[in-house]
């Protein structure tokens, strides 16, 4: 589709958590002033996590011309297929979900209209539910917290030669919302960036057991802090750690977006899906009457995983040119996030691992993803399933 001059015209609720953007372009085809899509997000745009797919929703839908309404702050639960079923109803075409918790409820309203597209961020069951009006996506974003955690493994390594700390001082520390593969394969991808560059590095994990709670993800950054963490990041969606990096003066590297405004002191990178590139493939697509992936995966290539501009006033001398280079080996191949020549399970190397990809109720290993010297994540399906727990990274607690 043509890009267009574009006019927006964005009108705000007056119910809570909607939002609705009705956009006017230039010369629109008729299949775009027809066209409605519909959102749905856990939280509103105070977490970090909901907002990058506000932002990415609304880049989508302006650059191609459509109307679109967004729900916020919808529960994982039967409010999820209320919200769907109330923007089918409304007379939305395509509409999709951000959260883990919302995809039942996504199948459920799916069922129910049949000639509506629905899409959902993160889930597992599109590949095996076998309809054609549900689908499932999400990108490898393991590759960006991989690439953030270079970045900080040479943090690590500066504060190794400055004297700040000695090489078996090099303890970092993560918050995590929930002990679930999404959040295991990320800080396993990023722990192993930082050993790329830094071997002696060792991670202690918390858990805080919601994917937003500024509270307690701010406990547990100080937690890991007065533990002896030098460096922290997080699989958590508030500002609680970042602001508690900032007054410990601890180095941190934040996700889904840069905190360097909040946090100039002690900010170094932050990784993120840029969900605008499948907001606007799925829709064109849709607007154009045909079929789009029942499980998408997008990468580096598509735009769909990216870094924020490095904060030179803190990362190391040298980072923003050695992240491009180990980016380039990624997206060439020569390099593997989950090379299993890299870390051990119990002090054994990795062969053979079956994976949980064919998601059932007992979360049984189905898939062989161990080949060519590597663990294959998000290849079989696109929501993350590495969930082993490798050396080197230390859990203090757990949330299921």
């Amino acid at each position: 589709m043509k890009r267009k001059v574009l006019s927006v015209l964005v009108c705000l609720g007056m119910a809570a958590g909607l939002v609705s953007g009705t956009v006017s372009a230039v010369s629109a085809d008729d299949a775009a002033k027809d066209f409605k899509v519909g959102f749905i997000t856990l939280h509103d745009e105070n977490s970090t996590y909901d907002l990058n797919f506000i932002n990415g929703a609304t880049e989508a839908c302006e650059k191609l011309g459509v109307e679109y309404v967004i729900k916020k702050n919808v529960p994982e639960g039967q409010e999820c297929y209320d919200a769907a079923c109330e923007l089918a109803d409304a007379g939305c075409k395509a509409i999709f979900a951000d959260s883990f918790g919302h995809e039942d409820y996504m199948i459920e309203a799916a069922k129910e209209f049949p000639d509506v597209q629905f899409c959902h961020s993160t889930g597992t069951k599109a590949h095996t539910e076998g309809l054609d009006n549900f689908h499932n996506a999400f990108a490898s974003i393991y590759e960006g917290r991989y690439l953030a955690g270079v970045a900080a493994g040479m943090k690590l390594n500066q504060m190794i030669a400055d004297g700040t700390i000695t090489e078996d001082q090099a303890k970092i520390g993560y918050v995590g919302a929930y002990t679930y593969a999404e959040v295991i394969s990320g800080y396993t991808s990023f722990f192993l960036g930082v050993r790329s560059e830094c071997p002696t590095a060792e991670m202690e994990v918390t858990f805080t057991g919601s994917w937003y709670d500024e509270t307690a993800e701010k406990e547990g950054a100080t937690k890991l802090i007065n533990d002896g963490c030098v460096l922290l990041s997080q699989h958590a969606d508030s500002m609680g750690a970042p602001t508690a990096c900032e007054a410990a003066g601890i180095p941190d590297v934040s996700y889904n977006g840069s905190t360097i405004a909040a946090c100039p002191n002690t900010f170094i990178v932050s990784s993120r899906i840029d969900w605008a590139p499948y907001y606007e493939y799925a829709i064109s697509t849709f607007m154009e009457g045909g079929n789009i992936d029942a499980d998408y995966t997008g990468d580096l290539s598509t735009g769909s995983v990216v870094l924020t501009e490095i904060n030179e006033n803190v990362a190391a001398e040298g980072t923003v040119e050695h992240v491009e280079e180990v980016k380039a080996a990624l997206e060439a191949g020569d390099v593997h996030v989950f090379d299993t020549s890299t870390f051990t399970v119990d002090g054994a190397a990795l062969e053979s691992y079956m994976a949980d990809v064919d998601t059932d109720p007992n979360y049984e290993g189905d898939t062989e993803v161990i080949s060519d010297g590597y663990f294959h994540e998000s290849e079989y399906r696109s929501a993350p399933y590495f969930d082993l727990q490798i050396d080197g990274i230390t859990l203090l607690d757990t949330a299921f």
